[in-house]
């Protein structure tokens, strides 16, 4: 069996989690699905996939060798694509990543209007609370909110000023003692979020906040779901930190506070990443040049709504 081939139809089990998935999306018969991982696992000489009658599990050799078939794919998708040239339309699977309230508020709706722009590309989109690795987990694009570290990803700026921000149910604040600086948050009820401070929080030297500080705690609730954290601080359960446009309709309902509003950390910005060399690919040129603009536009909303927070 040809070895790319073998190795498109084990990346789509893979993403469809069974055999029986990657044959329906693939149009092929299960028998064919096996045969062709089999021949993968003859060639390697390894194990692959740890199956069971309903599903797949990636072996440690499978996790590796799947991420280099994504990248291998990726490649000759792009070589094939960047032949057409400039007049190639934009086509094929765009594979995008993002934080899951960020994801489902903001670029859902924007993807689902570039789709209907765009009636040959496809799409599969990644809501997920972690950093994604883009190369080895075959994603052409991930929106992030973050101060970028350096590295070799392209990023297309598309917003400014997002706020992170504290916030506390009313009814828990009047039970405990005051919060008026940024030491005074010890000793509290923490929820926290693995991505945003697990056991401690930046402040800006502002205000009553004195110097800027970092704040060590031990936290009360540790959760992987901003929806999770909010919804624990609502019921309650403590202080949390945020995005402002997480918790923005809570507080404007009163069922949140926020707290200690002048010693936030520097505002964060939005970009679009893409690997290098992607953007030249004629589906992914396309999204960016169709979202940004939008994404824009729909950050700066987000922060002056968060501006009367």
């Amino acid at each position: 069996m040809d070895r790319i081939d073998a190795m498109k139809i084990f990346v789509t089990a893979v993403d469809e989690g069974s055999l029986a998935g990657a044959a329906r999306r693939l149009r092929r018969s299960p028998t064919a699905i096996s045969r062709a991982i089999a021949s993968l696992e003859a060639h390697v000489g390894a194990e692959l996939l740890h199956r069971t009658t309903r599903s797949i599990r990636l072996s440690d050799t499978g996790q590796h060798y799947a991420a280099s078939c994504r990248r291998i794919l990726a490649e000759l998708e792009e070589a094939d694509l960047l032949a057409g040239g400039e007049r190639a339309a934009p086509r094929g699977l765009l594979t995008l990543t993002a934080p899951p309230i960020s994801g489902e508020e903001i670029l859902r709706t924007i993807l689902d209007d570039f789709l209907d722009a765009y009636p040959l590309v496809t799409a599969r989109l990644l809501l997920v609370d972690r950093s994604v690795n883009l190369i080895d987990e075959g994603v052409d694009i991930a929106l992030r909110v973050a101060e970028l570290p350096d590295s070799s990803l392209l990023a297309t700026r598309v917003g400014d000023g997002v706020r992170r921000v504290i916030v506390a149910a009313p009814h828990y604040l009047a039970q405990h003692p005051p919060i008026e600086a940024p030491g005074d948050i010890v000793g509290h009820q923490i929820i926290s979020l693995t991505h945003f401070g697990l056991e401690s929080w930046a402040f800006s030297a502002t205000g009553k906040s004195g110097a800027a500080r970092t704040v060590h705690f031990a936290p009360r609730l540790i959760v992987n779901s901003v929806r999770a954290a909010v919804a624990s601080a609502v019921a309650g359960g403590g202080l949390t930190r945020v995005y402002s446009y997480h918790v923005a309709q809570e507080v404007r309902a009163g069922r949140l506070q926020v707290v200690l509003a002048d010693a936030e950390p520097p505002v964060q910005p939005a970009h679009l990443l893409t690997p290098a060399g992607r953007q030249a690919v004629p589906k992914v040129r396309a999204f960016i040049d169709f979202a940004a603009p939008r994404l824009r536009t729909a950050f700066n909303r987000l922060a002056l709504d968060a501006s009367k927070l």
